[in-house]
């Protein structure tokens, strides 16, 4: 039985502020360390085979200090990445929702598809879950950590489970620093076994900050 552990980024000044990161690379602040070095002794203990990691550094950096508890190198991956937010990154939501209220609205609906120069969900699924795929192949029958991002972690489960956006929809954020546990077997394919795991920390505010 394979296990992929999809562990989302610790905190940023980005998402304490609400402001949407998307792939603009924000480095973690100093809760978000502290995060990350007290998560990694709980994932270091269910002995990972490899991880891998989105080649943004607060996703990089989290995985980092598993690395340096468990003598793993990180292999980053570009499809690791967060959803593109297009015309919204670096922009605050209050400011999304001044500028862009047609896309902010159906965004917050739920379209897949908003507009604004934004990654559908359906590329950002596809994108993830082969990225999710790959990752576990390194380590068949073994344990994958892999370090990514909130709103991309959700999609990339969802592609691999075969789950569509409403379903996905009433899936809660992975809050920093937390993580969604995935097994996969010859009989059932992959199966959702935990979601949102962790220590209590600073709650999820969106996907996309």
């Amino acid at each position: 039985m394979t296990r992929l552990i999809i562990w989302r980024h610790g905190n940023t000044d980005w998402n304490a502020a609400g402001r949407v990161q998307g792939q603009t690379d924000v480095p973690l602040n100093d809760l978000g360390r502290e995060q990350a070095r007290t998560a990694a002794p709980v994932l270091a203990a269910l002995r990972p085979d490899a991880i891998v990691a989105s080649d943004l550094r607060r996703a990089a950096d989290t995985a980092a200090t598993l690395a340096a508890l468990t003598g793993l190198p990180v292999r980053t991956d570009a499809r690791l990445r967060e959803r593109h937010f297009g015309q919204w990154q670096g922009l605050a939501l209050t400011e999304v929702a001044e500028r862009f209220p047609d896309e902010y609205a159906r965004w917050r609906a739920g379209d897949p598809d908003p507009g604004a120069g934004i990654e559908s969900l359906d590329d950002l699924g596809k994108r993830l879950g082969a990225a999710f795929q790959e990752a576990a192949d390194l380590a068949a029958g073994g344990t994958v950590v892999i370090t990514t991002h909130g709103g991309g972690a959700r999609q990339g489960v969802g592609h691999l489970l075969g789950w569509n956006h409403a379903v996905l929809r009433s899936v809660g954020s992975l809050a920093n620093c937390h993580w969604t546990e995935l097994r996969h077997d010859d009989v059932r394919g992959w199966h959702l076994r935990a979601h949102n795991v962790g220590l209590i920390t600073q709650p999820a505010l969106t996907d996309a900050v």
